[in-house]
């Protein structure tokens, strides 16, 4: 019998599936994957129950409805001086998934490299791998997860013709640094690249640092591709409302590869994104002081357990080297380890890797809510008096 493609089909079941499952099969508590435990804000789901019930129910504009459209370009000015066409330079897609696929799709030929920086979304590669792209990695280095200018020089080539920036970073809580993305933007130019940059985390960052698109550096304005995600500034994971922002003829050729994938989003959580992005300042700074607030417990916990706290700049997640306890096995044994003897899920930071991976990194998540988080410390506790 005839089997299937090729490429998916050498890749086993995502991380997060095998460590949920293993999660639900202990009664465990679930820090592996990254979604907040509460509501949202009531707002924002009162605008898109009232446009459900009253509003439009058919098929919106492929590219997205105008109102959210219109709201993703005031974003952009609002807070970082970019001036957007919503006409021609943005795009609503049915999540930043969605979003990252029809960038890759859109502007990859086979055999085009494309430079990703690791631990990265398990997503990445599959994708590119799928449109006939060639990976070159950049391993980031523990506990800055930062990378050096020979790194660069090693993936970099005249055949790059993308660099996939994930700013802050997923797995490792990383927030990329205005020295670090003026190296990137040297090498663009040099090599006459493109960048998608994946910034769905760009309102979770903390102590006082700035989140800087990579769109905003000199000459890159027309180079990059920038996608942000209602999921995470709305703390609404389920409602898989993305968005992309870029130049006509970046953004023409991706919104080729967007209507044969899901075509369009519904209308409904537009309208009530659209309502969000225009949300008083106070809103955004306050959804970053509470998760900074989160991490902090969180950290602070696992110090008091014995577990060695790196650096969290941003996201939802926060990574703890477990080397110190002298553990016979890598990153991927501890976890389920953790789940089976303390009841407590967190994720295996080399699952993000595909070489050069550390061995005794695992990441939690801290989207929870005190008493979840205060609760795994206690079982974490018992298990490591």
């Amino acid at each position: 019998m005839k089997s299937g493609n090729a490429i998916l089909s050498s890749y086993g079941t995502t991380i997060f599936e095998v460590m949920s499952r293993l999660s639900e099969e202990h009664g465990a508590i679930n820090l592996g994957q990254g979604f907040p435990d509460d509501g949202g804000p009531a707002d924002v789901l009162a605008a898109a129950s009232d446009a459900l019930l009253t509003g439009w129910n058919q098929y919106p504009s492929m590219m997205g409805t105008p109102d959210l459209r219109q709201a993703v370009a005031g974003h952009a000015k609002r807070f970082y001086g970019l001036d957007v066409d919503w006409k021609t330079e943005t795009m609503v897609t049915s999540g930043a998934t969605e979003a990252l696929t029809a960038c890759l799709l859109g502007l990859i030929n086979p055999g085009d490299e494309v430079v990703l920086f690791q631990p990265m979304y398990d997503s990445y590669l599959p994708i590119v791998r799928l449109a006939g792209g060639v990976p070159r990695f950049v391993s980031l280095k523990a506990p800055d997860w930062s990378f050096t200018r020979a790194d660069l020089e090693a993936a970099f080539s005249p055949k790059t013709k993308l660099v996939l920036v994930n700013d802050p970073l997923n797995p490792a809580a990383k927030v990329f640094s205005r020295p670090e993305l003026e190296l990137i933007a040297e090498f663009m130019l040099r090599f006459d690249t493109l960048a998608v940059c994946d910034e769905v985390y760009e309102h979770l960052v903390f102590d006082g640092r700035a989140h800087i698109p990579l769109m905003t550096l000199p000459g890159l304005r027309d180079r990059c591709l920038k996608i942000g995600s209602a999921g995470k500034t709305f703390s609404l994971t389920g409602w898989k409302v993305g968005y992309v922002t870029g130049a006509p003829h970046l953004l023409q050729p991706v919104a080729k590869a967007h209507q044969f994938l899901t075509f369009t989003t519904p209308p409904n959580l537009q309208t009530a994104v659209a309502y969000g992005l225009g949300k008083e300042d106070a809103y955004f700074t306050g959804l970053a002081a509470g998760l900074q607030a989160k991490r902090d417990r969180l950290a602070e916990g696992l110090r008091s357990v014995g577990f060695d706290v790196l650096p969290s700049a941003g996201t939802y997640f926060v990574v703890a080297d477990v080397a110190r306890f002298g553990f016979e096995g890598d990153d991927q044994e501890f976890c389920r380890r953790l789940v089976a003897e303390a009841g407590v899920t967190a994720i295996p930071v080399s699952a993000f890797f595909v070489e050069n991976a550390p061995r005794s990194c695992i990441r939690f998540c801290f989207s929870k809510r005190e008493e979840v988080l205060d609760a795994a410390i206690d079982r974490l506790r018992r298990r490591f008096p």
